[in-house]
């Protein structure tokens, strides 16, 4: 018969029931079976009340962006999936009679509270847990990360400024990243370093870094941020 209402506490108690040892409403990965139940409820189903239903649709709902593309036919009603018979009450009122009514009569169909798991159940389940671990991660968003030019001065014309460079790339911090760097003359025979690093906004202070690089007293005399651009 599959499901006949998902409005009903009788008609989500089905759905609940039905995707408590399931991922997905049909086969192991998402298919538009899944859309169309997803799209067939009004909104997220209480945690408190139906917890396997709730966490269906919070995982189908990380799908939604390629609902289109799932595999399956769009065009099935949610009413063609489910179990093959279900005991629905046409007044929503008598639905809390009518769900413990299904729990007993269902148990061939679902198991008892107290069955345990069979080994075939607990991999398919470890396997899709994995698949949405790995989804979930391939979503993660990338890194804040900035480009920035500085300009490190040292005291005068004879400082050693190959050695004002190894000193200052000497210097390792996580989230930096050290780039191409040139001389820019400024007059009387003194040049500046002018450098590019690559660094991650939330790992990596400015300020710290150039704090750092002034620490080597003999050679530098003070830096300046020439320009700085987010990535």
């Amino acid at each position: 018969m599959g499901f006949l209402d998902f409005v009903s506490d009788a008609g989500l108690t089905v759905l609940d029931r039905w995707v408590r040892t399931r991922s997905y409403i049909t086969g192991y990965g998402p298919s538009q079976a899944d859309v169309s139940c997803f799209k067939a409820l009004k909104s997220q189903p209480p945690v408190e009340k139906f917890p396997h239903a709730y966490r269906w649709y919070k995982h189908v709902s990380t799908y939604e962006s390629e609902f289109p593309s799932l595999p399956g036919d769009p065009s099935k009603a949610y009413t063609t999936y489910g179990p093959e018979s279900s005991e629905l009450p046409v007044n929503p009122k008598d639905a809390p009679k009518a769900a413990l009514v299904a729990e007993e009569e269902d148990d061939d169909l679902f198991g008892g509270d107290d069955e345990s798991e069979d080994e075939e159940s607990k991999k398919t389940k470890e396997a899709n847990l994995a698949a949405y671990r790995k989804k979930k991660e391939g979503k993660a968003k990338p890194a804040a990360k900035s480009i920035v030019t500085l300009e490190v001065k040292p005291w005068d014309d004879e400082t050693n400024m190959k050695e004002l460079e190894q000193n200052m790339r000497g210097i390792e911090m996580d989230g930096l990243t050290w780039g191409a760097s040139k001389l820019v003359p400024v007059g009387y025979g003194i040049s500046k370093l002018q450098v590019n690093i690559v660094v991650e906004d939330d790992k990596v202070s400015i300020d710290d870094l150039q704090a750092k690089i002034e620490e080597d007293e003999d050679c530098v005399q003070s830096t300046d941020v020439a320009a700085m651009q987010k990535l």
